[in-house]
């Protein structure tokens, strides 16, 4: 969209909010040069270290033969210009081994306030493990990638205490590169505690491969959270999705579900078939749905002949649970290749009581009997205050009630959640193969009991997070100067002009800066020097239907507040 500079009182669009709130963010220290990487290959064994910040300066490649070690508490920032990309290709290796304490930071290299999905590529890992398409193929996206092999115990390094934030970007149609995309990856490497976050694609995708993970976290992506595809058989526990309701795929045929499956693009037969199975994973998605995220459809999309397998789990807010599309995949369901036991289902399609799982028009499958029997143990429930879930499992951007301003994921004593965990299904016994390759046998269903484990290594606001200093990567939310407060759009929703209010303790110079829902910068308001007191500030009347993000920002501070444009 055409960027407009403004002054402090033009007329702006008409807005609407979602949900709308403001989080305090101290002035950004200069961050020191960045120790650029250029695109191309690592040609030696290299480390990274926690005392530099490092840019992807386009697609950088650890070629096969090579390690790339990144320490504890590094942060690597993908170039906008250059669509910053790590590929690790196949036989390279990633040590990327953070801790709780000092996690590795992936993000955009872009201010805080100014970030957006797919500023940057992402992380892509292929692999020496079996897949199921035809010849050597390479990696969608756009990098020279190939992936596969004979290998299912490939090792392709450690990803562990990772976040990776602002990546998946749509380089052209079809070929997006995700937040972390594992390609033919083997169960000798190691995935765990790895977060997602503001993907302008999927959260996670797997092509094939066999890598098995756990505690996952995908966190406000544009497409899918979970993604399987090309005879991917791994086993994942402990994973949980979180979306934004008024943020989905914008594209004209795009749909956000929280997993979908295919054993490959065609729905083929070939094998290795799509087979994984997870546990414990819980996919909330915040009622009520906006108008403009028609693309949240499913919480489970299991198609083209794909064998998925779902236990212990949880799947709010979508406009559909299931949707088992397809005589091959209502077959895996038939004859127990695919599984789906003891999962609960709530708030579907705004407490429909006939949305929760779907088959094709025309199909005879009888999908309500499988899901409903008894021996299966699925549980539906129209509202998901059923579930006696913290309200701040909802809660973020702003919006939540701790200092970190993440949620509060531990279950309460009394949620019904904390019990019907069951681990008797053959799928979920025995030791499996590789690194996390046995389940945890536990008690609760969804992705957490008593204990939040996402605690601390986290960030759920990295768009308020500076990344200038090196290091410095926990999520720790800075105190407020007290300089701008009462951030908010009015009226909200409304149907004509909207005012933007704040009120300043001290005499300061503004600027305003106003972002569409992928981060696109649409407008700029130089306020120019304010007096102390409430300010009321016009915004512009030339916005298309959508979410918005204006940021004011000041000498000693900046707050965003979210906004929909509802014409």
């Amino acid at each position: 969209m055409k960027k407009l500079v403004l002054s402090a009182f033009l007329a702006m669009a008409t807005v609407a909010a979602a949900t709308s709130g403001a989080v305090a963010q101290t002035q950004c220290p200069t961050a020191p040069a960045a120790v650029v990487v250029p695109a191309g290959n690592i040609s030696a064994n290299t480390t990274w270290t926690r005392n530099n910040i490092y840019l992807l300066n386009g697609f950088v490649y650890v070629p096969s033969g090579v390690t790339l070690t990144i320490e504890p508490g590094t942060i690597i920032k993908g170039d906008l210009a250059n669509k910053g990309t790590l590929i690790i290709q196949r036989g390279g290796k990633l040590i990327a081994d953070g801790t709780a304490a000092q996690p590795i930071v992936f993000t955009s290299n872009q201010p805080a306030g100014s970030r957006a999905a797919g500023d940057w590529g992402g992380v892509i890992v292929c692999g020496r493990a079996p897949q199921n398409q035809p010849g050597d193929p390479i990696v969608e996206g756009g990098p020279v990638a190939n992936y596969g092999g004979t290998d299912p115990a490939d090792n392709s390094g450690i990803i562990r205490y990772v976040r990776i934030e602002y990546a998946g970007v749509p380089l052209q149609p079809n070929q997006e590169i995700n937040g972390l995309t594992l390609a033919a990856v083997g169960n000798g490497t190691t995935i765990d505690y790895v977060q997602v976050s503001y993907s302008g694609d999927d959260s996670f995708e797997w092509f094939g491969g066999t890598v098995n993970a756990k505690h996952l976290i995908a966190f406000r992506g544009t497409d899918d959270d979970f993604d399987t595809d090309n005879g991917y058989s791994g086993r994942v526990q402990f994973g949980i999705g979180l979306r934004d309701p008024a943020v989905a795929d914008a594209t004209a045929t795009g749909a956000s579900n929280a997993f979908e499956s295919d054993n490959d693009a065609n729905g083929t037969i070939n094998t290795p078939r799509t087979s994984a199975v997870f546990s414990n994973m819980s996919v909330l998605l915040p009622g009520p749905l906006s108008a403009a995220a028609a693309e949240y459809r499913r919480g489970v999309h299991i198609r083209r002949n794909s064998a998925i397998s779902l236990f212990n789990s949880v799947v709010t807010g979508y406009r559909t649970g299931v949707l088992v599309d397809g005589t091959l995949t209502e077959g895996a369901l038939a004859d127990g290749s695919s599984v789906f036991a003891n999962n609960v289902f709530a708030d579907i399609n705004s407490g429909s009581t006939s949305s929760y799982y779907s088959v094709n028009s025309g199909s005879s499958f009888d999908v309500n009997g499988y899901f409903n029997a008894a021996s299966r143990a699925n549980q539906t429930f129209t509202t998901v205050g059923a579930l006696g879930l913290n309200t701040d499992n909802f809660a973020f951007n702003g919006n939540c009630g701790n200092a970190a301003c993440a949620p509060t994921f531990a279950l309460p004593a009394a949620s019904i959640l904390n019990n019907g965990g069951v681990f008797t299904d053959a799928k979920l016994s025995g030791s499996g193969s590789g690194v996390n390759g046995a389940f945890t046998a536990v008690s609760y269903r969804g992705a957490f009991g008593a204990t939040n484990w996402a605690a601390g290594w986290t960030n759920f606001a990295p768009q308020t997070t500076c990344y200038n200093r090196p290091s410095f990567t926990l999520a720790t939310k800075p105190a407020a100067t007290g300089q701008l407060q009462s951030l908010s759009v009015s009226p909200n929703p409304t149907a004509g002009a909207a005012l933007l209010s704040f009120e300043l303790k001290q005499a300061d110079v503004a600027t305003v800066r106003v972002v569409d829902a992928l981060g696109r910068k649409v407008a700029v308001i130089e306020a120019g020097r304010l007096s102390a007191g409430p300010q009321q500030l016009s915004l512009p009347a030339e916005l298309q239907n959508g979410v918005y993000l204006a940021t004011v920002t000041t000498s000693e501070t900046s707050q965003t507040v979210r906004f929909v444009v509802a014409k």
